[in-house]
C-alpha cells in the first residue's frame, strides 16, 4: 500500500509540473498576441498604466513617448533581447534592469557577467593589493559601474517592490501592477505616478508655483519638471566682496566671483595693491619686526594675522640634551648639564656618546652590515654612510614622462626632479614647477596695459594683454591728417594707425561729376611677387600690405541708356553709359510675316526713316524653317513651299483610304476629299459593292457600301407556320421581326387536334383495364399458393379471424389509383 501511494504522489507531481510548464509556454512569448484582440488588450494595458499620470496633465501624453517605446518593446516578440546571451527575454523568466540605460538582461546572465568582470579586473593584482579596493563591474551596454555588493541576486519587478512578480496577462511583463513611486531624477520631492513600468520615469507632471532665480518676478504656476526659470533681468545680488552687485542676467546657483579690481591691504596692513575683489586677502613678504612682550626681542614671522605671541625664550628651558630644565631670563643662554647626550643619531639606530653639547650631534661612525636601497647588494661600511649600488632604476616616475634613472632606487621613486619648462597659458613665461602630469598652474604674474598716449592704465593677469582690449582713453587723437583733406574726423586715443578717413573724396572726375566715395588716399594693398622662396623648405611668409593712394573709381552716376534693339531704357553708370544688349530676343517681324528674329538684342539699320520700327533689318536673321501654317481639315500633308506669306497652295497628293466596309482600298485626291461636303465624302469613300455585313435576323445587307450601321428593314421572304405546323405562308422578314404578322390555326386544325386527344384517352383507358385484369390474376394465383402451404401447419384449435374492411377492399381501391397515375405520366 505504501509503495502504491508513493507512486501515485510521484505521478501527481509530474502532472502538475507538466501543467505549469504548458501554461508557462503559453505565456512565455509575446509573439502569440499578434491578433487584433491582443492589440486591443495591449492598448487597454497602456491606458491603464498612464491613466494616473495623464489625469495630472489634462490628457497631455507628449512626455511619455520614451516610456511608451519601452513598454511597446516589452509586448512585441523579440524586441526585448538579452545582450549577453543574444536571446529573447520571455515573460516568465527572471530579469534585471540597468538603472543607467534601462536595458533588460536575464538574471543568470548578468550574474555571470558581473562575476567574470570582477575576475578580469582582480586577476593582475598581487596578493598584497587583493581585497583592499572594491573594484566595480560595468553594465554591458552603457558601462555604468556598480559595486561588488550591488550584484543582483534576486528577481524583482521594475519598481523593486515585489520579489518574483507573478505572470499576469493584463499587466506589463515583469511588472507588479502597483504605482511606481520611484523618486524623479533630478529629485523634486514627488514620486512617479505611473504603474510599475520599464524604462525611465517621465518628467514630474505636478504644477507648482515658483519664482525666478533672482526672486524678483512674481511667482507663476509651472510644471515641477521645468520649475526653474529666468526673468532675464539683472541679478543684483551682492557679491562676496561686499562692494559690488552681480550684473549678469537672472541665473541659477551662486554668482560668479567679482571681476572688478580694487585696492586691497595685505594681512599686516603695511602694503596696498590693486587686486581682484574676489581675492581681497593677501600676504606681503615683509618680516613683522614687532617688539615682543619681553622687550628684548622682536617677532621674526612674515606678514601674519593676530598678536605675535610670547617670547620663545621665556619660561622653563631645557639643556641641549633635554634631561635638565632651567629657569633663566630670556637674555641668558641655557648651560650644558654634563651628562651624556644619548640622542638618537641620524642613522636612527645608535645614540650619541658625547656629553651634553650644543649644536648637532656628530655622525655615526660604527661599522654595520648594510644593504643597498634597492636590496640587490650587501656591504660592511660605516653607519653614517649610505650604501648605494650602481644599478639604475628603470621605472617611470609619477610624471609619466621620464624614467627614474636613480642609482640604487628603493622602488618608491621620488617625484621627477626635472623642471617642467612648458610654456604657460600666458605664452610669456614657462612653468617653473617640477615635471608633473596634467595641465600647469596659471601664470601668477600681472602686467600693465596702457593706452597709446599712456594716460590710462589697467592691470591684467599675464597673458591677457594680447586678448583684452586696451583701456578706453578719453583724450582725442592729435595726429595730423595724412590724406588730401585739411582736417580729419575727431576720434579718441588709439593704437596703430588712425582709422581710414571716411569723408567724401569730392575730387572732380573726367566726366565732370564729383567722386562720391570715401577718401582713398591711404588704402592698404596686398603686395604680391616681391619675394620668391629659395626652396620648398622655406615657409611661405604672410602677405605684406603697403599703403598707397588708389585712383578714383569709375563714375557711378546713373544715366538712362536705350538698348540696341530699342526694347528698354535702363539707368547705367556714367563710366559705362553705352548702348548695350538687353539679352532678349530681337523680336522683329521677318519677311515671311510668320516668325520673328531670334537673335540676341542687336543693332538694326533703318532703311527707311518712315518704315515700321518693328520690321526686320539687314542684320536680322533669315527665316529657314518650313511652312507651319495649319492645313485644311483632314489633310495630313505639309506645305511643299518654305515659310512664306499668304495662303498655302492646294494639296494635289493622292490619299490611300479604305471604303466604308473596310474591304477595298481607294485612291482619292486630297483636295477633293478635304473640300467635299458630307454627301460627297460618303460617295467618294464608297466602293459601290453590296454591303457584306449581316443583319440581326441573319440575312445579308442589301444596300450598297455605306457608312454607319445597316438598316433593319430586311426585305427577304421567309415561311411562317401555325402552331400545329399544318398551315404555312411566305411573309417579309422585317414584318416578322416587328411582330406585326402571326398565323393562327383554323377549324380543321382544331378538329384534328380534338380527335387525336380522344384516341389517346381511349387507348389509355384500355391499357388501364388490361393492367387491372393482369394484376387481379396475379393476386389470385399468389393467394392460392399461400393457402396450400398454411393448410398443414394450422392448428386444430386455431380461431379464425375476420379480415378488416381495408384488407377486403384495398386491392379494389389501389388498382384504379395506380392506373390513373400511369395515364397521367404517359400523357
Amino acid at each position: 500500500e505504501l509503495s502504491s501511494l508513493k507512486k501515485f504522489d510521484e505521478i501527481k507531481k509530474a502532472n502538475q509540473a507538466a501543467a505549469k510548464k504548458l501554461i508557462g509556454d503559453q505565456l512565455s512569448s509575446s509573439s502569440e498576441d499578434d491578433d487584433e484582440d491582443a492589440e486591443v488588450k495591449q492598448g487597454k494595458i497602456l491606458d491603464k498604466t498612464f491613466n494616473i499620470y495623464t489625469s495630472q496633465t489634462d490628457g497631455d501624453a507628449s512626455e511619455l513617448e520614451r516610456t511608451r517605446q519601452y513598454m511597446n518593446e516589452a509586448f512585441q516578440s523579440g524586441a526585448m533581447t538579452c545582450l549577453i546571451c543574444i536571446a529573447s527575454v520571455k515573460r516568465n523568466q527572471a530579469v534585471w534592469s540597468c538603472c543607467g540605460c534601462f536595458c533588460i538582461f536575464h538574471l543568470v546572465c548578468i550574474q555571470k557577467w558581473a562575476k567574470d568582470s570582477l575576475f578580469l579586473v582582480s586577476s593582475p593584482l598581487t596578493d598584497d593589493d587583493f581585497g583592499k579596493k572594491d573594484y566595480p563591474w560595468p553594465c554591458p551596454k552603457c558601462r555604468f559601474e556598480y559595486k561588488r555588493s550591488e550584484t543582483p541576486s534576486r528577481y524583482y519587478c521594475y519598481c523593486g517592490k515585489v520579489e518574483n512578480p507573478t505572470v499576469d496577462p493584463w499587466l506589463v511583463p515583469h511588472s507588479c501592477g502597483q504605482i511606481c513611486e520611484r523618486e524623479f531624477k533630478p529629485s523634486c520631492g514627488h514620486k512617479c505616478l505611473l504603474l510599475c513600468h520599464p524604462g525611465p520615469c517621465p518628467p514630474c507632471p505636478k504644477m507648482v508655483t515658483t519664482t525666478c532665480h533672482c526672486k524678483k518676478a512674481k511667482p507663476v504656476p509651472r510644471r515641477c519638471s521645468a520649475k526653474e526659470w529666468s526673468c532675464r533681468l539683472p541679478c543684483g545680488r551682492t557679491l562676496l566682496c561686499g562692494q559690488h552687485t552681480c550684473e549678469n542676467s537672472c541665473h541659477a546657483g551662486d554668482c560668479q566671483p567679482c571681476p572688478r579690481v580694487s585696492k586691497q591691504r595685505c594681512i599686516c596692513g603695511r602694503q596696498t595693491a590693486e587686486r581682484l575683489c574676489a581675492s581681497p586677502q593677501w600676504q606681503c613678504d615683509q618680516v613683522c619686526r614687532k617688539r615682543l612682550p619681553c622687550g628684548n626681542h622682536t617677532c621674526e614671522q612674515v606678514c601674519h594675522v593676530g598678536p605675535c605671541g610670547d617670547c620663545p625664550r621665556s619660561g622653563k628651558r631645557s639643556c641641549p640634551c633635554g634631561k635638565t630644565k632651567f629657569t633663566l631670563p630670556c637674555t641668558e643662554d641655557v648651560p650644558t648639564c654634563g651628562d651624556s647626550c644619548d640622542k638618537v643619531l641620524e642613522c636612527g639606530i645608535h645614540k650619541c656618546s658625547q656629553r651634553c653639547h650644543r649644536g648637532p650631534c656628530e655622525i655615526c661612525r660604527q661599522e654595520v652590515e648594510k644593504q643597498c636601497r634597492c636590496g640587490k647588494h650587501t656591504k660592511r661600511m660605516p653607519c653614517h654612510k649610505p650604501y648605494l649600488c650602481e644599478t639604475k632604476c628603470t621605472k617611470i616616475r609619477d610624471c609619466q614622462k621620464h624614467q627614474c634613472r636613480r642609482k640604487c632606487c628603493s622602488g618608491n621613486c621620488p617625484p621627477c626632479d626635472q623642471v617642467c619648462g612648458r610654456t604657460l597659458g600666458c605664452r610669456n613665461h614657462k612653468c617653473p614647477s617640477g615635471c608633473h602630469r596634467g595641465s600647469c598652474n596659471p601664470c601668477p604674474e600681472s602686467v600693465d596695459v596702457k593706452c597709446n598716449c599712456g594716460k590710462t592704465v589697467i592691470k591684467v593677469p599675464c597673458g591677457r594683454e594680447r586678448t583684452i582690449r586696451p583701456p578706453k582713453c578719453k583724450q582725442l587723437c592729435s595726429r595730423p591728417p595724412t590724406c588730401h583733406h585739411s582736417t580729419q574726423e575727431k576720434h579718441y586715443c588709439h593704437f596703430g594707425r588712425c582709422p581710414p578717413c571716411r569723408q567724401p573724396c569730392q575730387k572732380t572726375l573726367t566726366c565732370g561729376h564729383l567722386c562720391p566715395v570715401s577718401c582713398h588716399d591711404e588704402a592698404l594693398v596686398r603686395q604680391t611677387g616681391s619675394h620668391q622662396s629659395a626652396g620648398p623648405w622655406e615657409q611661405p611668409s604672410e602677405p605684406a600690405f603697403i599703403q598707397t593712394a588708389l585712383p578714383c573709381p569709375p563714375c557711378e552716376v546713373p544715366i538712362p541708356v536705350e538698348c540696341l534693339g530699342q526694347h528698354e531704357v535702363s539707368p547705367l553708370p556714367c563710366h559705362s553709359a553705352n548702348p548695350y544688349s538687353c539679352k532678349r530676343y530681337c523680336g522683329r517681324l521677318l519677311d515671311c510675316q510668320n516668325h520673328t528674329c531670334m537673335k540676341e538684342c542687336h543693332h538694326v539699320t533703318k532703311l527707311n526713316s518712315s518704315g515700321d520700327a518693328k520690321k526686320a533689318g539687314p542684320e536680322c536673321s533669315q527665316c529657314e524653317e518650313e511652312c507651319t501654317k495649319p492645313r485644311p481639315s483632314g489633310c495630313p500633308h505639309r506645305c511643299v513651299l518654305p515659310c512664306h506669306p499668304g495662303d498655302c497652295p492646294s494639296c494635289l497628293q493622292m490619299l490611300k483610304i479604305k471604303c466604308h466596309c473596310k474591304l477595298s482600298v481607294l485612291y482619292v485626291e486630297c483636295l477633293k476629299l478635304t473640300c467635299a461636303d458630307l454627301k460627297e465624302k460618303e460617295r467618294l469613300i464608297s466602293c459601290k459593292n453590296q454591303c457584306p455585313k449581316e443583319l440581326p435576323c441573319g440575312h445579308r445587307c442589301k444596300e450598297i457600301c455605306h457608312s454607319g450601321s445597316c438598316p433593319l428593314n430586311c426585305s427577304q421572304k421567309v415561311k411562317l407556320r401555325c402552331l400545329c405546323k399544318r398551315l404555312k405562308k411566305e411573309i417579309q422578314c422585317s414584318k416578322i421581326q416587328e411582330g406585326q404578322v402571326s398565323l393562327e390555326c383554323d377549324a380543321l386544325c382544331k378538329e384534328m387536334k380534338r380527335k387525336a386527344s380522344e384516341i389517346k384517352e381511349a387507348e389509355a383507358k384500355a391499357a388501364i383495364e388490361e393492367e387491372k385484369r393482369r394484376q387481379q390474376a396475379e393476386l389470385e394465383a399468389f393467394e392460392n399458393r399461400l393457402k396450400g402451404r398454411r393448410k398443414n401447419k394450422r392448428r386444430k384449435d386455431e380461431v379464425e379471424v375476420e379480415p378488416s374492411l381495408w384488407q377486403k377492399y384495398k386491392n379494389l381501391i389501389m388498382l384504379p389509383v395506380f392506373g390513373v397515375a400511369v395515364v397521367m405520366v404517359a400523357w
